[in-house]
């Protein structure tokens, strides 16, 4: 029972991560329907900008460091917010009229400029963060023991996609995204600035996937210029899984699919965990195609 539970929460820790990253794909396809690859390195990019960051605000403990680490979290997601809008402006707002296909290329030249400009600017080596700025005591849930850093991040990943989630529901602003997205055309004919509305997916999406890739590092304390890839990887299986384009899927996906690797990894094989996690993809689309909560929409011609 004990290694189920630590298991179970491990697992929905690491699928908070794959959430958060997940929201930024099916936020981009849910507008655009462009798969953006660009945006695993984007979650890189968070990580060592978090790691230059801690020098510069000079976090060195744990002692105080909470106000700190909220101060970097906040400076973190909007540069990467930011890096996201000129990806967009650069890469992708061009080729708005031309067929999917030149934008799906873009995107992958965007990734790897920018995984090359890690490489260049910080090294090839791993990067190291530093250590005790975390508390590392645990706690005792249903008397069992619980890291409370693995609590941590299930509780922001769920505040941040909690969040996003009333902001996409409630806002005017909410309602104009989600009026961009069933149909661009409409939604200028009622005023709606759509090239805005594009702008601001592209801000909010890499802010949450430079969230992830903070946390990343601070829990795990390493981090390298390749870690977007397989990041980006699980996190777009995570939305394909829950149903891209479907926010609370992306969710639900993520959460699954860390979930199934852990589960996996503890009671099958470790160096199964990543085939048993999209086995249970495949599984899922044969009898679903759309996702668990995707749903099926009439392609406009």
């Amino acid at each position: 029972m004990e290694q189920f539970f630590t298991q179970l929460t491990n697992g929905l820790a690491v699928g908070g991560i794959y959430a958060l990253i997940a929201l930024g794909y099916t936020m981009v396809y849910g507008v655009l329907k462009l798969i953006n690859f660009a945006h695993g390195d984007l979650f890189t990019i968070g990580a060592y900008l978090g790691l230059t960051l801690l020098a510069s605000l000079a976090i060195t403990d744990h002692v105080g460091a909470t106000a700190g680490l909220l101060v970097l979290a906040v400076m973190v997601m909007g540069l990467v917010g930011v890096i996201g809008i000129l990806l967009d402006r650069v890469a992708y707002k061009p080729l708005r009229t031309s067929p999917r296909l030149s934008a799906v290329v873009s995107a992958l030249g965007a990734s790897i400029v920018f995984s090359n400009t890690i490489m260049l600017v910080f090294g090839p080596g791993r990067k190291v963060y530093p250590q005790g700025l975390l508390p590392t005591h645990v706690l005792s849930v249903f008397g069992l023991p619980v890291p409370v850093m693995r609590i941590a991040i299930l509780v922001t990943s769920l505040v941040l996609m909690i969040g996003l989630y009333l902001f996409i529901q409630k806002t005017r602003t909410g309602t104009a995204i989600r009026a961009a997205a069933i149909d661009q055309d409409a939604a200028r004919l009622m005023g709606i600035n759509v090239d805005r509305v594009i702008m601001l997916v592209f801000f909010i999406g890499p802010a949450l996937g430079g969230a992830a890739g903070l946390m990343v590092g601070l829990h795990y304390g390493q981090i390298n210029f390749t870690m977007g890839w397989i990041y980006g990887l699980k996190a777009f299986t995570a939305a394909i899984l829950g149903g891209i384009g479907n926010i609370p899927g992306a969710m639900v996906g993520g959460l699954l699919l860390g979930v199934i690797e852990s589960m996996g990894a503890a009671y099958i094989s470790n160096a199964w965990k990543d085939a048993i996690a999209f086995f249970v993809l495949i599984l899922i689309l044969i009898v679903r195609p759309t996702g668990l909560l995707g749903e099926r929409v009439a392609e406009k011609i």
